[in-house]
């Protein structure tokens, strides 16, 4: 642990003083020095009870108890995760409302797919730090009667009328997925969306959807359960090593890597963000939450947030061409 990223705002103030007085702090310095000043909302845009949300409260705890002030962990949850991304756009640039997102900011945050509905891209918001890797996870209900992608993609074509898939709404990475499965496979399923991971889950459990998935911890404890089926990672899972990858089923186009982030409102200080990504880091690299983490498949990053804004940037640029050419529209 670096003495910077433990830098008390007394201290400082106290260092400025030293110096010569308070007068002489660059703007950059007085932002971080004061901030946070009130309680920080961070708005996770989907309803709780699935990965993001977990992940979300968990760092928020270990920031509070760090930072001086609480972070608080709100779920609005909508528009495959644009309505609450919608809101940190338009708030203040000030580092006290924070989005924290996942994968599927990739296709609705971004707004590759949105044509009416979201307001806000890419561009309104600074990359803070991924506070973790979740790999995507591609599942089957209990009772279809396959153990892996391909011999899903077999059932499928076999099937009298077409499967039905979940995902966590209209434009969400799971959409995306389905619909790449769906032109790759050559074949048909229907598109039921949810509000978000743990009621598409809800329904899997039940029998209703046939495929879905989401990042891996929101559904790890029913694979090893046994009450859903592990077809395929998106990308290699220490939690679950013996399940193949997309790729080695044969669907590259579905080789997405799974994140958990924190974004700010486009015009947040560098001091700010830098000081929250610091903060970020150290929490997730703390014995007792990387165990957590751990424990339901993720893996604790805490990256930079030029580390950040190139991993999006890759991602966007994997994406964009795939929604141009399949022609994906979210109205």
């Amino acid at each position: 642990m670096t003495k910077s990223m433990t830098t008390t705002r007394r201290e400082i103030l106290k260092g400025a003083a030293a110096a010569g007085g308070a007068a002489i702090l660059s703007p950059a310095v007085w932002a971080q020095a004061q901030f946070p000043s009130r309680t920080v909302r961070i708005v996770v845009p989907f309803p709780a009870g699935a990965t993001t949300d977990m992940l979300a409260r968990l760092i928020a705890q270990r920031l509070t108890e760090t930072m001086g002030q609480t972070f608080v962990v709100e779920n609005v949850g909508g528009g495959g995760g644009s309505i609450g991304a919608d809101q940190v756009a338009k708030a203040a640039p000030d580092g006290h409302t924070l989005l924290f997102g996942n994968i599927t900011f990739t296709t609705t945050t971004s707004s590759l797919m949105y044509v009416k509905r979201a307001r806000h891209t890419f561009d309104d918001f600074v990359p803070v730090s991924v506070g973790a890797w979740v790999p995507l996870l591609y599942l089957a209900a209990k009772d279809v009667p396959v153990s892996n992608l391909k011999e899903f993609v077999d059932y499928a074509k076999k099937a009298t009328t077409p499967l039905l898939y979940g995902s966590t709404g209209p434009g969400s990475i799971m959409n995306l997925c389905g619909e790449v499965l769906k032109r790759d496979a050559g074949i048909k399923m229907d598109h039921i969306p949810f509000r978000g991971a743990a009621p598409l889950v809800t329904d899997m459990l039940a029998g209703r959807i046939h495929f879905g998935g989401d990042q891996l911890s929101s559904s790890l404890q029913h694979v090893r359960a046994g009450s859903l089926k592990a077809m395929a990672v998106a990308t290699k899972s220490a939690a679950l090593p013996q399940v193949p990858t997309a790729r080695e089923m044969g669907f590259p186009n579905l080789e997405l890597q799974g994140w958990n982030g924190f974004l700010a409102p486009k015009g947040t200080p560098d001091a700010i963000v830098n000081r929250i990504q610091q903060q970020v880091a150290e929490a997730v690299k703390r014995p007792d939450v990387a165990k957590r983490m751990t424990d339901v498949g993720a893996e604790p990053s805490g990256s930079t947030p030029a580390e950040m804004r190139t991993m999006l940037a890759a991602q966007i640029g994997q994406v964009r061409p795939v929604v141009e050419e399949l022609k994906l529209v979210v109205e």
